[in-house]
């Protein structure tokens, strides 16, 4: 992807405009966002010549450009109150409480539709007479904004200690419905004949109210709206891409977005949002750095990308890339913890956890890396203190309430486990980490219809990740269910070859010697016992990183397309592949086939299969015991022949 210099002036002014509005709103998040990307697209020689720096922004709607104006003295006095955190006196500029109370006292009599008509006038009054004041959109943004605001920090303060006796996650915002009211009144005075808002600036419509009321279908629809009206406002971005649970939703929204650069980043946040991940999602990110290519954003949805794709080497150097590039930077830095804690990196952690200490140790962020930290050195009791300080800050920090729950685990505190992923889950429906957390921990409790449904959610979010298929079968195989169990564990095979087979120079295709186990231990309980040899032949296949071993069946149509592609690679690729050698999963199948080779009368097999066991260390009384019952009967058969 590539502009062209009129193209790029073009988007540098946007931002630039973008960061004043979202700045005169006291949309900080969106407005930083807007300034990080502005600052990295590369200066071009000519740019400076032309460079026409936006401070004051003009509203093109004369109407609108008058009236802020008029209120530019309390404009600015609400502005300070709300950088100060003095949100009540920030909307009582506006709208002060009596005002806003008699305006809002009408609003259950209204019974029917507004009347048709448009313009000012009609933002005057409604139906009943109530008066609306006349005050600009930026204005009224702000003031509703605060109490928004307002609302969220009473909801805080109201809220009891972390995971406390009293702290059932319930509290609501009070200023939700007083605010969605006020909305609805405005909104109908503005609507003309065809049933639009020709007035409407699109930030009345990031009103985030229905979103906070989990009314995600009217929070969509004005979502939608707003980004039509004002598209680099990347707050409503994020709001969209929260509602968007699954990738037939995200489908259906992208149909209705407008075309433009925004609308492509959008697209790369949810697919990542969404766990997706392929060539064509990492072809559009390249794309997008050519032209941003020192943008942080982009960065951290590169290294989530390898994240997500479990390269956990190339996830860990993007991260330490964008760590280099913005030192201070804390955001998205509690995944990079994670994955240098799935890597055991101490060192690296300790420093991480030492720098975000030192640039602010009161980020949630930075209290999830320190506990995180603290995790890695098996002091759980530390680690929840640090992820509780977390969640003290920012009770919707998806991380802290997920890496507790793990923690809680460690330490068989079970309730406070389940009530931590639980957590997590009223946040963010697609975490599938905490899925999987209530899948284990119901799974400790043995309540194994409880931990298959969660398991199967979490596979559903992941579908190719093998790790979510072997819960599922592993628990379906607790409850008897075998033939399900078999069909779930097949699922994981595919989804490990999947993976192992696209790894490329980072790894050759392997099947998992332990699933292999399994299903070949289910295949045995249902009496099949020619299908449990196969398995378990496969199974012993890959320490010397056979594929599929043995004769290479059982594993389905799709199974044998992926055999075929492995056996027409290379030879060098074939002979890179040094297998897993000897694991407990493949002793116990050698293990498995020597008896089973016995009682088939097979005996130099037998011999030669507890022979290697006796070489590899592993149940070694038994496999002598197998070769010196396996070495009478070849003595026998060589000394009595069958006449």
């Amino acid at each position: 992807m590539s502009l062209n210099e009129t193209e790029i002036a073009e988007l540098r002014a946007e931002l630039q405009k973008a960061i004043v509005q979202c700045s005169e709103r006291c949309l900080y998040q969106a407005a930083k966002w807007a300034a990080e990307l502005l600052n990295s697209i590369p200066e071009l020689p000519s740019s400076n010549a032309n460079a026409t720096p936006v401070v004051v922004l003009i509203n093109a709607d004369p109407d609108e450009a008058a009236l802020e104006a008029q209120e530019i003295s309390k404009y600015l006095l609400a502005k300070s109150f709300f950088d100060c955190r003095e949100y009540d006196r920030c909307a009582a500029v506006f709208l002060p409480d009596s005002v806003l109370t008699g305006i809002l006292a009408t609003n259950d009599l209204t019974s029917g539709g507004p009347s048709s008509g448009k313009g000012k006038a009609k933002a005057t009054a409604d139906s009943n007479g109530a008066a609306l004041p006349i005050i600009s959109q930026k204005s009224l943004f702000l003031a509703l904004y605060a109490k928004i605001m307002s609302g969220e920090k009473k909801k805080d303060e109201d809220t009891e200690m972390v995971m406390g006796p009293q702290d059932n996650g319930v509290i609501i915002n009070k200023q939700l419905l007083s605010v969605s009211r006020f909305l609805e009144k405005w909104f109908q005075g503005h609507l003309n004949e065809e049933g639009e808002y020709p007035e409407s600036q699109g930030w009345l419509e990031y009103g985030m109210v229905f979103a906070k009321q989990k009314n995600e279908t009217q929070a969509m629809k004005w979502f939608i709206e707003s980004v039509h009206r004002a598209p680099m406002n990347w707050g409503c971005w994020l709001e969209m891409t929260s509602l968007i649970s699954r990738i037939e939703e995200f489908n259906e929204v992208v149909t209705q977005l407008p075309q433009n650069i925004m609308s492509f980043m959008f697209q790369l946040h949810a697919h990542l949002e969404l766990y997706q991940t392929g060539e064509g999602l990492q072809a559009s990110l390249q794309g997008l750095l050519e032209i941003f290519p020192t943008s942080s954003f982009l960065l951290t949805c590169n290294a989530l990308l390898a994240y997500h794709s479990k390269d956990f080497v190339n996830a860990e150097q993007c991260f330490s890339h964008l760590l280099a590039l913005h030192p201070h930077r804390l955001d998205a830095l509690d995944h990079y913890s994670n994955i240098l804690h799935v890597m055991a990196y101490r060192p690296k952690l300790a420093f991480l956890a030492h720098l975000c200490s030192s640039i602010d140790k009161f980020r949630p962020e930075s209290c999830v890396v320190i506990g995180n930290y603290y995790s890695l050195l098996s002091m759980h009791e530390k680690a929840v203190q640090y992820f509780r300080r977390a969640l003290t800050l920012d009770r919707s920090c998806l991380s802290a309430w997920t890496l507790m729950g793990h923690e809680y685990v460690e330490l068989k505190n079970t309730h406070a486990a389940i009530e931590s992923y639980r957590r997590a889950v009223d946040i963010n429906r697609k975490d599938y980490r905490a899925w999987y957390g209530l899948g284990q921990t119901y799974e400790v409790l043995e309540m194994h219809s409880y931990a298959l449904w969660y398991y199967k959610k979490a596979a559903g979010l992941r579908p190719w990740d093998n790790k979510m298929w072997m819960a599922v079968g592993s628990c379906l195989q607790k409850m008897g269910r075998d033939r399900d169990g078999i069909k779930a564990l097949k699922r994981a095979l595919l989804a490990d070859y999947n993976s192992a087979g696209s790894a490329g120079e980072s790894g050759q295709p392997q099947l998992d010697p332990e699933i292999l186990l399994q299903i070949a231990n289910m295949y045995e309980r249902l009496g099949e016992d020619e299908e449990a040899k196969g398995y378990m032949e496969m199974c012993v296949a890959q320490e010397d990183g056979g594929a599929l071993g043995g004769d290479g069946t059982n594993l389905g149509e799709s199974m044998a397309v992926h055999s075929q592609s492995a056996d027409d690679s290379d030879d060098e690729d074939q002979g890179a592949n040094e297998g897993t050698g000897v694991t407990a999963a493949t002793s116990k199948a050698r293990m498995w086939l020597a008896k089973f080779a016995m009682r088939e009368g097979e005996h130099q097999t037998a011999y030669r299969l507890a022979t290697e066991l006796c070489q590899d260390g592993v149940e070694v009384e038994e496999a002598k015991a197998l070769i010196r019952e396996a070495r009478s009967h070849m003595d026998e058969v060589k000394t009595w022949p069958p006449g």
